[in-house]
């Protein structure tokens, strides 16, 4: 009787190794368009914040547009914002959505929300 051991080669192939690098690659497109979305997104929390400090409405969204226009914000406008008061504060509300193309008819969409402090 032969005694024979099976050592087999282990590993990743080829085609793992493509299909990892493909997933590694869509991963890193979709992090790239997302990414600045959400640094736009903070930029927005900061100017609403900022905008709160007005005592009217007009007046809330005309520090806003102004704050807009320096930090290059596209999504949203003066006129989009929510200005309330609560309890003598004024609260400036706001919501967007963000769409990101993906390929063909696919789109990744991104609703962001927020209020000032």
């Amino acid at each position: 009787m032969t005694s024979s051991s099976k050592s087999g080669q282990r590993g990743i192939t080829m085609m793992g190794v493509l299909f990892i690098c493909v997933l590694l690659a869509g991963a890193g497109v979709l992090t790239a368009q997302v990414v600045p979305t959400v640094m736009e997104f903070q930029t927005i929390q900061k100017a609403v914040n900022k905008a709160k400090d007005g005592n009217t409405v007009p007046e809330v969204r005309a520090i806003f547009d102004k704050t807009a226009s320096v930090e290059d914000i596209k999504s949203i406008k003066g006129k989009d914002l929510e200005v309330t008061k609560e309890n003598d504060k004024v609260v400036v509300r706001f919501s967007y959505e963000r769409e990101i193309h993906l390929t063909g008819p696919a789109f990744l969409t991104l609703k962001y929300s927020g209020q000032s402090n």
